[in-house]
This record gives C-alpha cells, sequence and structure tokens, in this order.
C-alpha cells in the first residue's frame, strides 16, 4: 500500500512539475533555455529507488511528456529511462549524502539526456547539425539543473530516503511458538 502511495506521489510530483516547467519556466529562462526538471526527477528516483524503478518511471514519464508536448513518441522515453537506469547504476559506488556528489551526476544525466534526445532529434526528423547552438543549450541547461540541485537538495534528500525506506523494507513473517 505504502509503495502504491508513493508511486502515486511521484506521479503527481511530475504533473506539478510539468505545469511548473511549461508555465513559470516560460518566463524565468536563461535565453530562451529553460531548466529539465524531469532529468531531476528521474534522476532521484533511480538513486533512491533503484535502477528498474528509474528504468520504468523514465519510460512513462518520457512517453507522458512527448504526448503533451506533442513531439515524436519516444525521444523523451529513452532519454529518460536511460537517466533512471544511470541513476540507479552510478549510486551503487556514491554516497547519496554528498551535494557536490549528487550535482556531479545531475550535470552528467543532463548532459546524457540531451545528446541522446539531439541525436535521435537528427535521425529522426533529418535536422543538420549544428554543434555551437547545442552546445550553448546543454551548457545553460546543466548550469540552470545544477542551480536547483543546489537549492533543493535537502528536500529532495528528505524524501529520498523515506520512499527508499518504503521500497527496500523487507517484509518478514515469522512464527514464535
Amino acid at each position: 500500500m505504502k509503495k502504491i502511495f508513493s508511486i502515486l506521489l511521484v506521479f503527481l510530483i511530475f504533473i506539478f512539475i510539468y505545469f511548473l516547467q511549461s508555465n513559470f519556466f516560460i518566463w524565468f529562462n536563461i535565453a530562451g533555455v529553460k531548466p529539465n526538471l524531469f532529468i531531476i526527477l528521474t534522476l532521484f528516483i533511480g538513486i533512491f529507488i533503484g535502477k528498474a524503478y528509474g528504468f520504468s518511471i523514465g519510460i512513462i514519464f518520457g512517453l507522458l511528456l512527448d504526448f503533451f508536448t506533442g513531439k515524436a513518441i519516444g525521444i523523451n522515453a529513452i532519454s529518460l529511462a536511460i537517466v533512471g537506469l544511470c541513476g540507479g547504476i552510478f549510486i551503487k559506488n556514491i554516497s547519496k549524502d554528498s551535494r557536490i556528489t549528487i550535482m556531479l551526476m545531475t550535470i552528467v544525466a543532463t548532459f546524457i539526456a540531451e545528446v541522446i534526445s539531439y541525436t535521435l532529434q537528427i535521425m529522426l526528423f533529418n535536422l543538420s547539425i549544428e554543434i555551437i547552438p547545442f552546445l550553448k543549450i546543454i551548457l545553460l541547461e546543466i548550469l540552470f539543473n545544477s542551480m536547483i540541485i543546489i537549492i533543493i537538495y535537502p528536500i529532495i534528500q528528505r524524501a529520498g530516503i523515506v520512499i527508499e525506506k518504503i521500497f527496500t523494507e523487507k517484509k518478514i513473517l515469522t512464527r514464535y511458538y
């Protein structure tokens, strides 16, 4: 029951982030570049719940984003699924308590997601490759996501620890005679 409630809560956070990103960050951007809060959310699901949940929730969130934005179905799903998977893989050797480590993971995840998304868009839509504008966009998005991690990391860490306990608890039924 707690797992279902937690997943519903994560879905409500997804909806809140969608409205925040589509309404608030239209006015609050740097040179037309907005942060990608979905990368941060999917990364933290992978970090605190595990790579299987990160991968599957990344696919679901990506498909919903593709459906809402009207882009080709699957681009965001693939990039967010890989971010969730990477979050689960990276955290095995890294501490969750270090803000700098989590910020570096966010930088790497943002870079990976944007490179995958850009590469898939080039392949699907037969676009020309423009390196300088892409680097500008990716650097600004990395800067934006890093600033957001610095600000909201304590909240995410507390919520992540609670969710991690819910998903990793073992239910053992023992009988004593």
